[in-house]
């Protein structure tokens, strides 16, 4: 006699797929270390894919998740992407010194509503460089922006080397969307990547983003959607 284990599904995701494509989210600007140790054991409890950390807490994250499998990511300038190129540099060699596998960093906005898209796409490509091979995450936030330009956008992205393009920062007025999401993996080629970050904060949510052909979200409700999915799964 055979015996099988059959593995819990929700609309034909497993824990593992949800799981494994939340990037748990540790951004906003009052979080005392404390809520931080915090985060990091939720991302560490849940076996999240990582966590995305303010660069201040790159190096106290990679102490507490040392030997866990979720992934060490931050932010380069962010929110608002008005750093020079050789201030994102910086940011990011300091990050991926200090244990960082993963940079989100924001698009040049204002440049890429200007028309300077070469200025933009040497901007990603020097953020690519300096992270050395770890992946490269470029926020768009499309919320400034109208469909013909996040579709340049992401053309840049994609030409510039980087891995994925983002949604959002969370902080701009509106977050990720569904008709964005399609527009953007209609945009770019299959080698490139999709995260959604803002407002996806339910387990429906989470698998609606992930059936539009997203690989990541940003949340801060990594325990909600988790617990909501035991519940759930049969």
């Amino acid at each position: 006699m055979t015996n099988t284990t059959t593995i819990p599904t929700y609309r034909g995701r497993t824990y593992e797929d949800i799981a494994g494509a939340i990037d748990h989210s540790l951004l906003r600007p009052e979080l005392t270390l404390a809520e931080v140790e915090a985060g990091c054991a939720i991302a560490a409890r849940y076996r999240t894919v990582s966590v995305c950390c303010r660069p201040v807490d790159v190096t106290f994250a990679h102490g507490l998740l040392t030997g866990t499998d979720v992934a060490i990511g931050t932010v380069v300038s962010f929110p608002h992407g008005n750093s020079t190129t050789a201030v994102k540099v910086a940011e990011t060699a300091e990050a991926v010194a200090n244990g960082a596998t993963e940079i989100d960093v924001v698009l040049s906005i204002g440049l890429l509503r200007s028309g300077e898209f070469q200025r933009v796409q040497d901007d990603i490509a020097a953020v690519v460089a300096a992270a050395d091979g770890h992946l490269v995450k470029v926020i768009l936030e499309n919320a400034y922006l109208s469909d013909a330009e996040k579709v340049s956008a992401c053309h840049l992205v994609e030409s510039a080397g980087a891995d994925y393009v983002k949604t959002s920062t969370g902080f701009a007025p509106s977050g990720a969307t569904l008709d964005d999401l399609r527009l953007m993996r209609a945009s770019v080629g299959p080698q490139m990547k999709v995260k959604a970050a803002g407002g996806v904060r339910t387990l429906d949510a989470m698998i609606d983003v992930l059936d539009v052909g997203c690989s990541r979200n940003g949340t801060i409700a990594t325990a909600v959607i988790l617990d909501d999915f035991v519940a759930r799964a049969r």
